[in-house]
């Protein structure tokens, strides 16, 4: 049976037992008024015929009840075929059509507006998709189009040195590494964006020191000093993803950054936030900064593939985490990231060793990296 036929019986039902009791009770009156109005065989003769006339009244009620129910139940349902009609030519290349279903603001106007706003984060979330692929097949093609061009511009030179030789092999190697990075970003922000993460303590202080320690090579040859302010702040989440996006902050600040610039890391419970020096930022392009392959100057150097930050906004979503991105004053970026507090747990929670590890690393950090509160 279908709904709408399932709301008719429904209504006729109800409309009928109604009827039925509304006769009954008018029979009843009247029965015992012409008992005491009309003699005893005029009476009988009477209420015959009148009961006779009630139940035909009853049958037509009913037909009439079946009629309408059936008019009320398709006007009911009206908005429901629409909804349905809609789904039904949705497809993702026609993504723009809407219910927009006007009305009383009842139970299926809230479900049509319901549709709209999931067609809405569908359409959005297929335009994020492509451009992703996009973004992704050009930064693969890059690396991929440089190892072809240097095998083939070698081996085309029959009479080729072991040095020329040595060059291709390095260049192809730099290649290699660089979409090797790319295709590990990529994996670890797919894995950012499942449902289920694990549960586990993790400190934001000793993923902040680890981070600036594997920093410190990169920040020396570019004379960016890293101050590190780390005060302990254990959580419970996913260890790899959070150490991932602390990692992410800190190399970004170091390498979108100016020589001899600076950059201030600092953890307190449930927040950690990077500060550089560099390029003076737009706020309207700060925004830009978390989505993926978004580089503000293409004329960079072509280090990283602007995966950094949209790993950073990822797993910090999955974390129930806040990431703000904000310009500095004189130039530079502010990132900051805070975790809702049920992840947060007690120092207790962190082990002692676990810390006097995290001292060694900070112990041996470079020369340029000075440890204090940033200023």
């Amino acid at each position: 049976m279908t709904l709408r036929l399932r709301l008719t019986a429904l209504y006729t039902l109800v409309f009928g037992v109604s009827a039925a009791a509304l006769l009954a009770v008018c029979a009843w009156i009247v029965d015992r008024q012409v008992e005491r109005t009309l003699p005893p065989g005029y009476a009988d003769e009477a209420l015959v015929r009148l009961n006779l006339q009630l139940l035909l009244a009853f049958a037509g009620t009913l037909l009439l009840a079946v009629a309408l129910g059936w008019l009320a139940a398709g006007r009911a349902l009206a908005p429901l075929r629409r909804v349905t009609g809609l789904a039904r030519r949705v497809t993702q290349e026609r993504l723009d059509e809407r219910i927009a279903l006007a009305g009383p603001a009842d139970e299926l106007r809230e479900l049509a507006d319901t549709v709209d706003g999931m067609l809405d984060r569908l359409a959005t979330a297929f335009d994020g998709q492509r451009r992703f692929v996009a973004n992704a097949s050009h930064e693969l093609r890059t690396p991929l189009t440089v190892i072809r061009a240097e095998a083939e511009v070698t081996l085309a030179d029959p009479d080729a040195s072991r040095e020329e030789l040595r060059q291709m092999g390095e260049a192809v190697l730099e290649a290699t590494d660089r979409t090797q990075a790319l295709l590990e970003s990529l994996m670890v922000l797919a894995r950012s964006q499942q449902a289920a993460l694990r549960r586990e303590p993790v400190d934001l202080a000793s993923a902040a020191r680890t981070a600036v320690a594997h920093a410190g090579g990169e920040a020396e040859a570019a004379g960016v000093a890293v101050q590190l302010d780390a005060e302990p702040a254990p959580l419970e989440g996913d260890r790899p993803l959070i150490e991932r996006l602390v990692a992410n902050l800190v190399d970004n600040a170091v390498r979108h950054n100016v020589d001899g610039g600076r950059v201030a890391v600092t953890t307190r419970p449930g927040l950690v936030r990077v500060e550089n020096t560099g390029a003076l930022l737009r706020p309207e392009d700060v925004q830009r900064l978390a989505e993926p392959f978004e580089r503000l100057h293409r004329d960079c150097d072509g280090r990283g593939a602007g995966l950094g930050l949209s790993i950073v906004r990822s797993v910090a979503d999955a974390h129930g985490a806040r990431l703000e991105l904000s310009p500095r004053a004189g130039g530079g970026l502010v990132a900051e990231v805070a975790f809702p507090s049920d992840l947060r747990v007690a120092r207790r929670a962190v082990l002692p060793a676990a810390l006097a590890r995290e001292d060694g690393h900070a112990a041996a950090i470079g020369r340029p990296f000075q440890l204090g509160r940033p200023h």
